[in-house]
Parts: structure tokens; sequence; C-alpha cells
């Protein structure tokens, strides 16, 4: 019965050894910062009405006048301990 046992622990250890080693590898390329082409937004036209909205409402090619201040602002992380 404890032969058993040994056995079935001896096969779940190599069997996890095997997957871990067919299994594929993540590429670790470094994340690229995100630019302003990256962004949906619609643009402004000249001569185009600016839509007031009351309520909720789902605006198709909204004329948007000002969409924030997409800037990009480092990562920096902090190593070791002091």
């Amino acid at each position: 019965m404890v032969w058993n046992f040994v056995v079935q622990i001896v096969a779940s250890l190599v069997l996890t050894a095997i997957s871990y080693a067919l299994s594929p590898k993540p590429k670790t390329e470094a994340p690229k910062a995100a630019g302003l082409d990256d962004f949906d937004l619609p643009t402004a036209e000249e001569g185009r009405p600016i839509p007031v909205v009351f309520g909720t409402v789902l605006l198709r090619g909204p004329n948007v006048v000002w969409a924030g201040d997409l800037k990009v602002d480092p990562i920096r992380k902090k190593g070791g301990k002091k």
C-alpha cells in the first residue's frame, strides 16, 4: 500500500518536470510606451457642431475640442533596501 503511494508521488514529480521543460517560454521584451497614435480620439473639425448632451447618451463621432494632457511619465523603480 505504501509502495503505490511512493510510485504515484514519483510519477507526478516526473510528469511535472517534463511539462515544465516542454512549456513555451514567454518573450521578455520591454513594453513600449503608448504614443498619441495609440489612442482612438476623434478629431476636431472646423464648422462641425459640438454636441451638448444631457443624460447618458452614446455619441457616434463626437467633435472633441479637448482630450486631456496626454504625456509620458517614466516609471521609476526603487532597488534594494536602504
